[in-house]
């Protein structure tokens, strides 16, 4: 028996770019003392308070079915946080929570393409985006923001790819660049959605970690309300990737369809984690800002690190828990780069390509492990370039 084609090409019938994670992942399982810089995953735990106000919830009894579209509770809290936020009008009717970020994407897909339309996703990218456009049945469709461009999205490039297409997903601040779009970017973004009667999707996931600049939603800019999907999550803000709590925040009616599908796939997210989230939101901006620190921290370290030497560039990024290196200077890709750092000094990054064409010649560090052997990590990388370039010149 064959499994279906949706989700037997979900990669597009190719690899997913990130042998040099698993390759990584081997060696540790090994009892090789690898260094890892790949993912996002805070290198701190879910807070004791939010672990124990879920413990609470438990013992009360919330370890039944929830309400399918998110508890009353819940979804007040985030309609809260975004209208403080972005100034928009939000209710609990705006809101759909989401077992994480992903379901939220995924489910964002299905709500504004039917099969065979044209999914339109900005490269660099989450990995998961083109298969996840993929399994809601649409054709993925990458559009290059370009590194002399500092990775700022080009609304022209958008809109020359826009015919036939239904939907727009972009990430700011992004992973893996860490690039803020701009006002101007966002302006230009909104106009091509409006031409080309364009839903937004915007992964927003990562707006708690803001280093410098402003995150301005793009549900916020005029006429955009009506034709966004926001998506949010708890996982990257609080610390709790693993919870799966995220949301879709949207027009009332898709909503409504939105918790139709809902009801016809994850049903719902457990009430002793939507209480935790309660929980963690209700501690408010100064919360979200320590979970942040460190790798505000960090990014100020990475600094001071590659100012003292020429092979390695920082692309200019103003957000998220990510640095990305361009190491075209050693001839090397991305790929080769990483490969090659991890066999020589057991150091693992991710390279640029496992996001997408344009950002080949890069490869993505991840700052969460602690402030030393990050600094350490770093400074090796660098010399390894240096090495690397010297050679190939």
């Amino acid at each position: 028996m064959k499994a279906s084609h949706r989700i037997s090409h979900i990669l597009g019938g190719g690899s997913d770019g990130w042998d040099v994670f698993y390759k990584a992942r081997g060696m540790i399982d090994q009892g090789m003392p690898v260094t890892e810089l790949t993912i996002g995953e805070h290198d701190i735990r879910t807070a004791a308070p939010i672990l124990q106000d879920m413990h609470r919830a438990a013992m009360a009894g919330q370890t039944g079915y929830a309400a399918i579209p998110g508890t009353a509770r819940l979804r007040d809290a985030v309609a809260a946080r975004v209208q403080a936020r972005t100034g928009v009008p939000t209710s609990r009717s705006n809101v759909l929570i989401t077992p994480g970020g992903q379901a939220a994407l995924f489910s964002a897909q299905v709500a504004t393409c039917d099969a065979g339309d044209i999914g339109l996703y900005i490269d660099p990218f989450y990995a998961t985006y083109p298969g996840t456009i993929r399994a809601a049945g649409a054709t993925p469709k990458a559009i290059a923001a370009q590194a002399d461009a500092g990775f700022q999205p080009r609304p022209a490039d958008i809109a020359a790819q826009a015919a036939g297409a239904k939907s727009l997903l972009i990430n700011s601040p992004n992973n893996p660049t860490g690039v803020i779009y701009s006002r101007a970017t966002l302006d230009g973004i909104a106009g091509v959605c409006a031409d080309h009667d364009l839903w937004l999707i915007s992964d927003e996931v990562y707006d708690t970690q803001i280093w410098e600049g402003t995150h301005i939603s793009p549900r916020s800019l005029p006429g955009m309300a009506e034709r966004t999907l926001v998506v949010g999550s708890m996982s990257k803000s609080h610390a709790m990737t693993g919870s799966r709590c995220g949301w879709i925040v949207g027009p009332e009616d898709i909503i409504t369809h939105l918790t139709n599908l809902a009801t016809h796939t994850t049903y719902g997210v457990p009430g002793y984690i939507q209480e935790a989230s309660v929980f963690a939101l209700n501690q408010g901006a100064a919360f979200e800002a320590d979970i942040a620190e460190p790798f505000r921290r960090r990014r100020a370290l990475a600094h001071a690190v590659l100012a003292g030497q020429n092979a390695v560039t920082l692309v200019p990024s103003a957000g998220a828990m990510y640095l990305m290196l361009d190491i075209r200077s050693t001839g090397l890709s991305g790929e080769a780069f990483a490969d090659a750092l991890l066999d020589a000094h057991l150091i693992a990054v991710m390279p640029g390509e496992s996001f997408g064409t344009a950002a080949a010649g890069h490869v993505r560090v991840a700052m969460t492990i602690e402030d030393d052997r990050f600094e350490q990590a770093l400074k090796t990388l660098c010399a390894f370039a240096q090495e690397r370039s010297v050679a190939t010149n």
